[in-house]
């Protein structure tokens, strides 16, 4: 079943998000098997990420990539992340560079 996980960083930049960004395509992270979705909003100091997955299984493997690089840029992680099932879904293929 797929899973939504939302993620309230404190105080991440977007500077952060846009470097954890790079540092996972430049080492073949991005996009990962398993995600449907990625959204991040809310102002720079305020950002928020949103996640649909496949499965929980895909979304913590991924994991194991992501946190060292958040470690990296010192984006706080420190409250546990939502993690709603998730009953339907529809996405149209689309996408934005990041910080457009």
């Amino acid at each position: 079943m797929a899973m939504l996980i939302r993620f309230t960083p404190s105080g991440m930049t977007s500077e952060q998000y846009n470097s954890v960004g790079k540092k996972l395509e430049d080492g073949g992270h991005w996009p990962p098997p398993g995600l449907l979705a990625h959204v991040c909003f809310g102002s720079s100091g305020n950002l928020r990420v949103s996640e649909v997955w496949e499965s929980r299984q895909q979304q913590e493997q991924f994991a194991e990539s992501l946190m060292p690089l958040l470690q990296e840029e010192n984006v706080d992680l420190t409250g546990e992340p939502e993690i709603l099932d998730v009953e339907g879904y529809f996405m149209r293929e689309a996408s934005s560079d990041a910080g457009d």
